[in-house]
């Protein structure tokens, strides 16, 4: 007699696992409505399955830091020093190689937008070019 907190029956366990064995046999998902289905991914979606974003460059590099800073402060960081973009970064948890580039820009130097720290870490003097 197995005692325990089962939030479920063993007819509803057994039940669940026959509705998932076609899907882990097909390795797709087997329901005829779409809508059950996760969304894919779309095509200008920024690539963060690969790893975090850092900062570098390309036509579509300042979009996707810019996307990665904003995800991690908020409208109250600036106007800031890097070294308070870089605390609030960490408050964020941030990726460490985001934070570092940060922390690599002149010290003496306040941003007021997310813009402009993007374009300073992704422009001809940013730190690591």
């Amino acid at each position: 007699m197995q005692r325990g907190s089962d939030r479920l029956s063993v007819h509803r366990d057994d039940e669940m696992k026959h509705e998932l064995q076609g899907m882990l046999k097909s390795g797709h998902p087997t329901r005829t409505e779409e809508w059950h289905d996760p969304e894919p991914t779309a095509e200008d979606d920024p690539e963060v399955m690969n790893g975090p974003v850092t900062p570098g460059r390309g036509p579509s590099s300042l979009e996707t830091l810019r996307l990665e800073l904003a995800r991690n402060l908020t409208r109250g960081t600036f106007p800031a020093t890097p070294r308070e973009v870089a605390r609030a970064l960490r408050g964020g948890h941030a990726p460490d190689a985001l934070v570092d580039r940060v922390e690599g820009l002149p010290h003496e130097t306040r941003y007021g937008t997310v813009q402009e720290l993007a374009e300073a870490l992704t422009g001809p003097d940013a730190p690591g070019s």
